[in-house]
């Protein structure tokens, strides 16, 4: 989960160095915490949510493969 979003991450931001994340369980969810530089934290959620939106998808259908749940928080 965690490199899928990174590679996501990765080519949508201007500074692919300070995108950093970090994994951890709680019960059968895997929350991924995605940090951005604040300059690029727009792109990452893009308009109205939109690209974060699409990223939540993506990540739980690939969730869901592992009969898991997931969620995605983007923190300042």
């Amino acid at each position: 989960m965690k490199d899928l979003v990174s590679f996501i991450a990765g080519r949508l931001v201007d500074n692919p160095d300070a995108v950093t994340l970090s994994e951890r369980e709680e019960g059968d969810t895997i929350v991924v915490e995605l940090r951005v530089a604040k300059e690029d934290l727009g792109k990452v959620i893009g308009k109205q949510g939109r690209t974060a939106k699409a990223m939540r998808a993506v990540l739980a259908a690939a969730s869901a493969r592992l009969d898991k749940r997931s969620r995605l928080e983007i923190v300042e």
